[in-house]
């Protein structure tokens, strides 16, 4: 079975109207443990890269099998950006581009990884929980920096991780995925909760900082974005 979108609310919208999507979808967003907990599946990686002088989003989504992490498939996508950078709004510049290409895989995942943040957002609602809620596919958020909260740095040690703690509530885990390189943020999207995350982040680490189904997918919209911007590929 592939990746159905069953309803998509529209994309090209105001900023004002962007954040009343948020504010009215966040409700549906679920933190439990996904069924089986993904002893074994597969998952996908997402990333999008930009050419800015052409106002083009270049979305790659990687599928991989778990926990092998054998790629299957790579599947792309380049629209044009139609929506300003906002923070917190990142999800109305990067779905246009990711849906489509999630849309391609052959195979659904059981698993998604979103290079952005989940609950762990000023309404709750980051690209990792927009993503999950559109496809109803179990979402991780896992993103670079930090959009809210406050935590404690994690130890020295992979697989180290503080709670990320946005009032009094925690929304993420501030984890420690290799030796002396800064640490990630990862945080429920939709459909699975906390310790899956970080379960799952660290399962996918290879030695380097990033998760291997985010690092693919970057090197994917590395390479779509060099082929664009050669002439090779005509968006």
């Amino acid at each position: 079975m592939s990746v159905h979108i069953p309803e998509c609310h529209p994309l090209d919208v105001s900023v004002a109207e962007a954040r009343e999507i948020q504010e009215r979808l966040r409700g549906r967003v679920r933190e439990r443990p996904p069924p089986g907990a993904v002893a074994a599946g597969l998952i996908a990686g997402t990333d999008i890269s930009y050419l800015r002088e052409r106002k083009l989003a270049l979305g790659a989504v990687v599928l991989m099998d778990y926990p092998g992490l054998e790629v299957i498939q790579v599947c792309t996508s380049v629209v044009e950006v139609g929506f300003p950078y906002v923070p917190g709004l990142l999800s109305f510049r990067e779905l246009p581009a990711l849906l489509p290409a999630l849309e391609a895989l052959e195979r659904r995942p059981d698993l998604i990884f979103a290079d952005g943040q989940g609950v762990a957002h000023p309404r709750s609602f980051g690209l990792a929980s927009h993503l999950g809620v559109l496809t109803g596919i179990p979402t991780i958020g896992c993103a670079k920096s930090r959009l809210v909260g406050e935590a404690e740095e994690p130890g020295p040690e992979v697989g180290d991780w503080t709670p990320l703690l946005y009032g009094e509530r925690i929304v993420g885990a501030v984890l420690r995925t290799r030796r002396g390189v800064k640490p990630l943020y990862v945080s429920v999207g939709h459909l699975v909760d906390l310790d899956t995350c970080v379960r799952m982040v660290t399962g996918c680490l290879r030695g380097v900082r990033l998760p291997e189904p985010q690092r693919r997918a970057h090197l994917a919209a590395d390479e779509l974005k060099r082929e664009v911007k050669a002439g090779r590929l005509r968006p």
